[in-house]
């Protein structure tokens, strides 16, 4: 078992293993230190197998390095602060937090 975080190396050996076994036709591996934006990216590829095109690896790579810059976190923040602000410019004064309560009654 693992404590902490993955390194970086371990990170990218973590990669290359999971992607040649998407590229051979096997599913991601769960619990693998890799973000969700790079998880996604490499099922895409277990997805289109055996008809994996270039700009699907060439779109893995770029999110498997989003993860490694931490650019894929920070977009990640941003959507969720973006999210709860929507949520919070949604509700009735006094009422924050709480689920429908903007709608009138028979809604």
């Amino acid at each position: 078992m693992r404590h902490g975080r993955p390194t970086d190396e371990q990170l990218k050996k973590t990669f290359v293993a999971v992607l040649g076994d998407v590229l051979t036709g096997q599913g991601v591996r769960s619990c693998t230190g890799l973000d969700d934006s790079t998880d996604a990216a490499l099922w895409a590829i277990a997805k289109a197998y055996p008809e994996v095109s270039l700009d699907l690896v060439d779109a893995a790579r770029a999110a498997f390095a989003g993860q490694l810059d931490g650019s894929n976190a920070a977009r990640w923040y941003e959507d969720l602060k973006r999210r709860f602000e929507a949520m919070e410019s949604e509700a009735v004064p006094g009422a924050a937090g709480v689920p429908g309560a903007d709608r009138a009654i028979g809604d």
